[in-house]
C-alpha cells in the first residue's frame, strides 16, 4: 500500500513540479517595492519575463495603486477608471500572454506618481521557455536545476511515505 502511495505521489510531483519550478515570481522593485522615485526600467532591464510568471506589486495600501495600461497610457500617464485599479498593497498579476505590458500608479496629488515620480513599468513577456533538447552525450545526465528539484522532491516524498 505504501509503495502505491509513493508511486502516485511521485507521478503527481513529476507532473506538477516542473510548472511550479519554471514560473518566476517577480517582486516589482525587489525590496524597495512599488514606490516613488525608483527607476523601474532599470530594475526590469536584466530580467526575463515569461508567460506563467507573476508580477507582485508591494506597497502601503492607500498610498499607491496599480493600473494596467496600453502604450499610450504608459507614455502619457493616462489613468484608467478607478474601478480598474489594483489597491490591495500586495497585488499579484499573472503574465498570461506574450507581448508588451505596461503598468502605472494612478495616484495624482501635488505631483503625479506616474508622470512626475516615476511609478511606471514597461516589460516584454516572452513565451514559456522550451524544454532543452538533450544532446547525445548528455541524454542521461540530470543537468537542470528543475530536474534536480524534482528528484529531491521525490526522495523527500519517499522518506515521508516509507
Amino acid at each position: 500500500m505504501a509503495s502505491y502511495r509513493f508511486i502516485t505521489l511521485a507521478i503527481v510531483a513529476i507532473i506538477v513540479l516542473p510548472t511550479v519550478v519554471m514560473a518566476t515570481e517577480h517582486t516589482v522593485g525587489d525590496d524597495k517595492g512599488w514606490t516613488i522615485n525608483f527607476n523601474y526600467q532599470d530594475w526590469a532591464k536584466d530580467k526575463v519575463f515569461r508567460v506563467g510568471d507573476t508580477l507582485v506589486f508591494n506597497y502601503k495600501a492607500g498610498n499607491h495603486n496599480v493600473f494596467k495600461v496600453n502604450g499610450t497610457g504608459f507614455n502619457d500617464c493616462i489613468v484608467p477608471p478607478a474601478n480598474l485599479g489594483l489597491t490591495s498593497g500586495n497585488d499579484t498579476i499573472p503574465l498570461k500572454t506574450t507581448g508588451n505590458k505596461w503598468y502605472i500608479c494612478g495616484v495624482v496629488g501635488a505631483k503625479s506618481h506616474c508622470a512626475d515620480l516615476g511609478m511606471k513599468l514597461a516589460i516584454t513577456v516572452q513565451a514559456e521557455a522550451p524544454a532543452p533538447t538533450p544532446t547525445k552525450s548528455s541524454a542521461f545526465q540530470i543537468t537542470s536545476s528543475a530536474s534536480q528539484l524534482i528528484v529531491a522532491a521525490m526522495v523527500l516524498i519517499a522518506i515521508i511515505v516509507v
